[in-house]
């Protein structure tokens, strides 16, 4: 569904958000804090350990850009041990640490990313560590034309500092900012900062028909995509469909 005039031939390169859009994190993060859920004094919900982790995410990235992605998860199970009234297991933390490996694709996504590259160069901005988003990209089959991860840069999205480097190294490629358009799930770590930026931005809205926000925290500003699909499959159809 198109929210602008903005025609998806006019892009030359697509940069991808990975998790939520890409990886589905949502169900990698429930079975990896299954440790915690299990035993916590009074069990939360799906929705209600989801949005807890989002702000212990948050709290963690705000606090230590700097460190590497299983860092930040660690953090947060710190934090969510604390919440719930479970004790500290450091084996159980190290493990949750590295459960990024685990998480895995959205059924749609390696095909859909096969059709995209057929017309595009593809780039990931991701908010992980390099050895992580390298098992997620063997779920997803494709190689991308360049990657940037949070580890790379010291800093975390929504900072400004990620994206000024997304468009630095499209630039780099021969893209000009204005034929990339950055393809993410999350209003608050992409859409928000990607726009300021005088990005184009497509919402690849999993969690349509679902309550509450899920793992990610609420946009700090409005925001309006240009184009919103509810799977990245519908995103590589519609640029099939206007190409014929």
């Amino acid at each position: 569904m198109t929210e602008t005039q903005a025609r998806l031939g006019q892009f030359e390169a697509l940069s991808f958000d990975c998790y939520g859009t890409l990886i589905d994190w949502e169900t990698g993060l429930l079975e990896a804090l299954e440790p915690l859920l299990a035993r916590a004094s009074a069990r939360p919900t799906a929705q209600v350990a989801l949005e807890a982790y989002a702000e212990a995410e948050g709290d963690a990235e705000a606090a230590h850009p700097a460190e590497p992605y299983p860092e930040i998860l660690s953090r947060a199970w710190v934090a969510l041990a604390s919440r719930w009234g479970v004790a500290d297991d450091p084996e159980e933390r190290r493990r949750f640490g590295q459960s990024v490996r685990d998480w895995p694709a959205f059924p749609d996504s390696p095909g859909a990313l096969r059709q995209l590259k057929a017309r595009y160069q593809l780039v990931i901005l991701s908010n992980v560590d390099r050895a992580s988003f390298a098992e997620s990209n063997r779920r997803l089959g494709i190689e991308f034309d360049r990657i940037i991860t949070a580890q790379d840069l010291g800093s975390y999205k929504p900072d400004p500092r990620n994206f000024e480097a997304l468009v630095e190294a499209v630039e780099a490629m021969g893209v000009p900012r204005g034929k990339l358009l950055h393809v993410a799930q999350s209003l608050y770590h992409d859409h928000v900062p990607a726009k300021a930026m005088g990005l184009a931005t497509a919402w690849i809205d999993r969690r349509a028909g679902q309550q509450g926000r899920g793992a990610t925290l609420r946009p700090k500003a409005e925001v309006r995509p240009d184009f919103t699909f509810p799977t990245l499959v519908a995103l590589a159809d519609s640029a099939d469909a206007e190409s014929a």
